[in-house]
């Protein structure tokens, strides 16, 4: 059972990454789900899009790709790629802090692989709703 942090194609470090494990593991514990193993790859645009292209046929940048590894219903298990140009970009884009951005972001794998879709624009605002939730759990801990 563990949160792990990797990079790919770029040197990067997560800042409180004790805190962010803590929370996450809180969300999934709340959606009623129980932490397999999940890593976090975080990486470059050209690398993201290569895993796009070659494992979801997709020719569009993104800022996740969740993979769901998991073998057990309720039991997490995953590799989520985030891009970080990305995050710093959308960042910018809605006048956030990055570090916010990339926690938003990094719930939302979460909250993918606890059920939740966005493909409708009703799904839209429930997974926004409960990335705000989620969010608030983070502001919360000390």
């Amino acid at each position: 059972m563990a949160i792990r942090f990797f990079s790919e194609n770029i040197s990067y470090q997560l800042n409180e990454q004790e805190k962010v494990m803590t929370w996450l593991s809180t969300v999934i514990k709340s959606k009623g789900k129980l932490l397999s193993n999940i890593n976090y790859i975080f990486c470059d645009d050209e690398y993201l899009i290569d895993i796009n292209q070659k494992y979801l046929g997709h020719d569009t940048y993104t800022d996740i790709i969740t993979f769901d590894n998991s073998e057990k219903k309720n039991e997490l298990e995953a590799d989520i790629y985030i891009s970080v140009e990305r995050v710093k970009e959308n960042a910018e884009k809605f006048d956030i802090e990055n570090d916010e951005e990339l926690r938003r972001v990094m719930v939302h794998g979460i909250l993918h692989l606890c059920g939740l879709q966005d493909k409708s624009d009703d799904e839209k605002e429930i997974m926004r709703v409960n990335e705000d939730e989620c969010l608030e759990i983070y502001n919360q801990l000390q």
